[in-house]
């Protein structure tokens, strides 16, 4: 990075003075941009809020063992079903176990489901959607039917038909939900790819040689990221609500396993008593997937170029 103006003076105003002028490389203008996208995201006071839950779901979920108060797989039946209290902030379930522990650490396996699909769903759905749009003919036609097949079944449905057949398992949840997640992504990138496709500089790049292959991979998948990563982005609010009915269902992550869907499915039978055993689990649920609507909001407004 190029030094700040010797006047700059207070440290913001040095900063705005440097992203004020013109950029003098590419890695110069690269920061211009992402500077001026931070500034229209924060400019959402609801983004704003998602991205801070979600920064602090990742701190709570590494910093877990030192957050908890007690051994979330520890059990004390004479202390079971103990409302909350400055011993147990969010009570304890029916085996004497601290809610508040067990969500701490249950935070761990939401990030580790969200980010399995994240980074198994995007890439299927980018590659699948790009080779149909760009190559279009025979190639298009069979991955589309393929997307369609998928399509035609309710997603919750055939996430929870992939998931009994596989087997009860955190890995075979998170794997049901992949195959099923990856087809609208696929849509929309074939949808982009479409548009790319009859762009000049493709017509250029196809004059100067260059493969079918490499225009995929450099020139429309590149092109196509912006809105799939919004999309997917999105999509983390259905993944983590289907994430919980699997294992609320008992075909998600199993028990002693501290899953907030789990959680919620065992202590359903004491919640009219011993509402904090329902509640707790279901309000972490609950905000998580907010914080991830809020931020794919945000980010919308950032990186989708049809919005003004």
């Amino acid at each position: 990075m190029a030094d700040l103006p010797a006047d700059a003076g207070t440290p913001a105003r040095g900063l705005k003075a440097y992203m004020s002028r013109e950029p003098r490389s590419p890695g110069e203008a690269m920061l211009h941009e992402f500077y001026a996208a931070a500034l229209r995201f924060f400019a959402n006071p609801l983004a704003a809020i998602g991205f801070a839950i979600i920064v602090l779901l990742c701190l709570v979920a590494a910093f877990a063992p030192w957050l908890a108060t007690h051994d979330p797989l520890a059990q004390n039946l004479p202390n079971a079903l103990r409302p909350p209290s400055a011993a147990h902030w969010f009570g304890t379930d029916e085996i004497g176990r601290d809610i508040f522990s067990r969500i701490v650490y249950g935070s761990r396996v939401t990030l580790y489901i969200v980010a399995l699909v994240f980074i198994t769903v995007g890439p299927i759905g980018l590659a699948v959607g790009a080779t149909a749009g760009y190559l279009g003919g025979v190639a298009d036609m069979v991955l589309m039917r393929l997307t369609d097949l998928f399509l035609s079944f309710p997603g919750l449905v055939l996430t929870l038909a992939f998931a009994a057949a596989l087997g009860p398992g955190l890995d075979h949840a998170v794997l049901a939900i992949t195959l099923t997640a990856w087809p609208p992504i696929a849509r929309l990138a074939r949808a982009e790819a479409l548009t790319i496709a009859g762009s000049d500089f493709i017509a250029a790049a196809r004059l100067q040689g260059a493969s079918a292959l490499r225009i995929i991979t450099r020139h429309v998948m590149p092109l196509c990221l912006p809105s799939l990563i919004v999309r997917v982005t999105l999509n983390m609010a259905g993944v983590i609500l289907t994430a919980a009915g699997l294992g609320f269902l008992g075909l998600g992550a199993q028990p002693p396993t501290p899953e907030w869907g789990a959680m919620t499915s065992t202590g359903r039978r004491f919640m009219l008593d011993h509402w904090w055993v329902v509640t707790m689990p279901g309000m972490a649920i609950l905000i998580v997937s907010l914080a991830f609507n809020l931020f794919g909001d945000g980010l919308r407004d950032v990186l989708d170029p049809r919005q003004d």
